[in-house]
């Protein structure tokens, strides 16, 4: 940057001096809302993920109709089987299926085995997920698995890209396989093969799954109000995010607890980097599950240092009429207002509480979101929203989204260490 700086001398005369200043940048820009959106629009046909709601189906589907096996063993991790898991469990908690997900992702030799009491491995399905196809953990478990029982086209199907080293291994086995597109990263792959197959297999409605997130994709970018909605709340986040660098996801329903999981690796892995300009970006996630951590978590919360903003979500409709009972234990006279009510307003009126003692504080940003009812329809709607809140902060604090190089280092290190120790 070339400045031109005049110096007086108390002779009268001028002298000019031209001074070459250099200089890093360690500030950016908050671009407009137009921007954004106009920058978004552009990756539409580059980032596979915003275009996965509006695929079709028929080839899971046909696959899924042939699969006899009651177990399902899904065998990944990260984003290979949490978001999968977080769908799994909402469901399951209103709908028992014929057929039960399993899910192998830790090394950790005492859960493997305790998993594998779960289920009859000859008769199986094992559904092995690696977008890579070099995963440590994921390989690491399917060589186990294949070392107990015979993996072959009638038990296993690989989903990986096209040309890794575990679709080369399937195809010389005659197993089947499913494309993870290059351009879909595994923390977005929830709707691609990764999580469509395994629910397809058990029974999910994934067509009616599909419509709930494309109803958020049409809506945002035909700039809806859930265009409004996520626009606001991202842009809030980024102007905020030295005081409030703390976003906490606050639940009311058990059943999403593999959601929290979800979102946490969504947020941290995607916003976690250097800027343009070399400075570190990261808005920390947490995941709390109401009304068990209104006893833990929450006095910190209404007490604490204001770092913090919250999302509670909510449930509107359980359809279940569990009841607590009328006069079955004395000594809790204090408690009998609680007699005769359906749980579900029991939770709903915990959450309504919680939210309301936290507005009374008048100093912690929050908002709500409901769920009309238990269904795939409208937790796709959910997490779709976070996909394109997590692209549209990224974009404002000007990362790249979708890459992860923060945790390659730990990968290198433990092959290294693992070869050393081989040799």
């Amino acid at each position: 940057m070339n400045i031109l700086v005049v110096y007086s001398s108390n002779l009268n005369k001028s002298i000019i001096k031209e001074v070459f200043m250099k200089y890093k940048k360690s500030f950016y820009q908050i671009k407009s809302n137009e921007t954004i959106f106009d920058s978004l629009k552009e990756e539409i046909d580059v980032i596979g993920y915003y275009n996965l709601p509006l695929q079709d189906t028929s080839k899971y589907k046909e696959f899924a109709k042939n699969v006899k096996q009651k177990d399902i063993a899904v065998i990944g991790i990260g984003g290979s089987t949490l978001g999968t898991f977080a769908i799994y469990q909402f469901l399951l908690r209103r709908k028992e299926y014929d057929k039960k997900l399993h899910f192998f992702e830790s090394t950790d030799p005492t859960d493997i085995k305790l998993r594998l009491q779960k289920i009859d491995l000859n008769n199986t399905m094992f559904i092995v997920i690696s977008k890579s196809g070099n995963t440590i953990e994921t390989i690491s478990i399917f060589k186990y698995f294949s070392s107990l029982v015979n993996m072959s086209s009638k038990n296993c199907v690989i989903i990986s890209e096209n040309d890794s080293k575990l679709t080369t291994f399937a195809k010389k086995h005659n197993m089947k396989t499913f494309e993870i597109p290059k351009n879909v990263g595994g923390r977005f792959s929830v709707f691609s093969a990764v999580g469509l197959l395994p629910l397809a297999i058990i029974g999910v409605d994934i067509d009616n799954m599909l419509l709930g997130a494309a109803k958020i994709r049409n809506n945002f970018f035909s700039q809806g109000s859930f265009y409004d909605a996520i626009m606001e709340k991202a842009r809030f986040m980024v102007e905020n995010k030295n005081r409030f660098n703390i976003n906490v996801v606050f639940s009311y329903s058990t059943s999403l607890e593999g959601f929290n999981k979800w979102y946490i690796q969504l947020w941290g892995e995607s916003l976690g980097k250097f800027n343009i300009n070399g400075t570190r970006q990261g808005l920390t996630p947490l995941g709390l599950i109401g009304p068990v951590d209104q006893h833990s978590f929450l006095q910190l919360i209404a007490e604490g240092k204001r770092d913090k903003t919250i999302t509670f979500i909510k449930v509107e409709d359980f359809e279940d009429d569990t009841t607590i009972p009328l006069n079955t234990m004395d000594g809790f006279d204090d408690l009998t207002y609680v007699d005769g009510l359906k749980f579900a307003k029991l939770i709903d009126e915990q959450a309504n509480a919680t939210i309301e003692s936290v507005s009374n504080l008048k100093d912690i940003p929050y908002d709500v979101i409901t769920i009309n009812r238990v269904d795939e329809y409208n937790i796709a709607k959910l997490m779709f929203t976070f996909q394109l809140l997590t692209s549209v902060v990224g974009k404002f604090v000007q990362i790249n989204t979708y890459d992860q190089p923060g945790v390659e280092a730990g990968k290198i290190i433990l092959k290294n260490k693992l070869s050393y120790a081989k040799d």
